[in-house]
């Protein structure tokens, strides 16, 4: 597929109504992306980033983006990867690649978020102490202050 060979990195606040070719506009305060397509079609293409979404990586010159822009729903149905600020050209797929890609990142985004409402915290154990009285401390802190003379 022909179209663009970079994108030029910009930092914004916020993302301009107006998009310029070949521009990656990238909001850190909106943690989210916008360019116009690579392949020149001029749809405008929005990438949130989120551990479940894209993740950009800068260098102090250049951006890399991951995963790879599958514009699936605009009629040019272009594909590619943008490493380095370079635009690198992947396959179309099918309906099936297309179906298995949106069914991992529906995992994925299930895993982060099961992960994240998890209550991870260290739950207390009853146990005596030395006098006899049962401690909600466990672990570390607990250590630490059996050892500082704090018990209890």
């Amino acid at each position: 597929m022909g179209g663009l060979t970079a994108l030029s990195p910009r930092f914004v606040e916020f993302v301009p109504k107006t998009l310029e070719p070949g521009v990656l506009y990238i909001s850190i305060e909106f943690a989210t992306t916008a360019h116009l397509c690579a392949c020149g079609c001029g749809e405008k293409v929005v990438l949130p980033l989120h551990p479940t979404d894209w993740r950009l990586t800068y260098d102090g010159k250049a951006i890399t983006m991951r995963p790879s822009v599958g514009n699936w729903g605009f009629p040019c149905r272009s594909h590619y990867l943008i490493t380095r600020n370079r635009i690198e050209w992947a396959g179309d797929w099918d309906e099936e690649q297309i179906a298995l890609g949106r069914s991992r990142d529906q995992t994925r985004r299930e895993n982060y978020f099961s992960y994240e409402k998890r209550d991870l915290r260290v739950k207390p154990e009853a146990a005596p102490s030395a006098n006899g009285k049962v401690s909600k401390r466990n672990g570390l802190l607990s250590r630490i202050l059996k050892a500082l003379g704090i018990d209890g």
